[in-house]
């Protein structure tokens, strides 16, 4: 049997890692899981660095859509680890549109693979370098977006939801380039703990042409939570579900599009409060101060 070089997500799941990264083979395991994440497709690591498959990208990106948007990202072996998740490392492009752009934002993702940031992660965690495939999704033409833990991730209390938003596309608040609204939510009732109105001055939008663009919200919509009380309801039972269905917190990126409609981009283990639990768990049992040193000292 021919060697496949691109994979639709719903063919997909976690044991496929290998063979389409670890963000491809979540997003995979999650439509399979009747979660609702937009469709799309996998170019595998067995592609990485061919220039033979253009007719195979092709095909599947028309299977999407005549001419449809879509996000193309990097899906290393090595990324949305548990204990290296790689977020913001290597190389998305938004708002793609037709076969020969697509190939070319794969190639790009490609090269991310041993960008300067890529390399220093690796080095700074001591993973090898793996390989890369790339993942193409079609876009949401996001009115509101953002992130979402299923712990607080500054204290890392378990029994809270902490939701970040903004208007646009979820890129502003992954880059940092907003300051976006807040909102702590108790996991067992839904009751908002605490919520604070963000700047939210600018939004990512797309461009006619192709590409995304900043442009300046208005004061009005500034000034105000971008999420009403039910979508924020929808949002805490999406993030209970995911957490249930993988067994651990997980750090999520939602969108909610222009008619109302609420979608799973991406989720991937929670890192940061994950390892000082397991830090905990392996320092000795007869040494509680140690335990406590080693969670939140950083290490020589």
């Amino acid at each position: 049997m021919p060697e496949r070089h691109v994979i639709g997500f719903a063919e997909l799941g976690l044991e496929d890692i290998g063979l389409v990264g670890g963000k491809c083979a979540r997003l995979g395991d999650l439509l399979q899981a009747a979660f609702p994440v937009p469709p799309g497709f996998a170019v595998t690591t067995a592609a990485y660095g061919r220039d033979d498959i253009e007719t195979e990208v092709a095909e599947a990106y028309v299977r999407l859509g005549a001419d449809v948007p879509v996000a193309v990202r990097s899906s290393a072996v090595a990324e949305d680890l548990a204990d290296a998740s790689f977020a913001g490392v290597q190389d998305t492009y938004l708002w793609v549109r037709g076969p020969d752009e697509v190939l070319a934002a794969v190639r790009r993702c490609w090269a991310s693979l041993d960008n300067p940031e890529a390399v220093a992660y690796r080095e700074a965690h001591g993973v090898a370098r793996g390989r890369m495939a790339v993942a193409v999704q079609s876009m949401v033409d996001a009115r509101v977006a953002g992130v979402m833990f299923t712990l607080n991730p500054v204290s890392g209390d378990p029994s809270s939801i902490a939701i970040d938003a903004a208007y646009g596309l979820g890129s502003t608040v992954v880059a940092g380039e907003v300051t976006p609204d807040s909102y702590l939510i108790s996991k067992v009732t839904g009751e908002t703990r605490r919520s604070s109105v963000g700047d939210k001055a600018v939004e990512c939008v797309p461009r006619p042409e192709g590409g995304t663009a900043l442009q300046d919200v208005d004061e009005g919509r500034r000034s105000r939570f971008c999420l009403e009380p039910e979508e924020i309801a929808q949002l805490v039972e999406l993030a209970r579900r995911v957490e249930r269905h993988y067994g651990c917190h997980q750090d999520l990126e939602w969108a909610i599009d222009h008619a109302g409609e609420l979608f799973l981009l991406q989720s991937r283990p929670e890192t940061v409060w994950s390892q000082k639990q397991k830090t905990v768990r392996q320092a000795p049992a007869d040494d509680p101060i140690a335990a406590i040193a080693a969670a939140f000292l950083p290490k020589p």
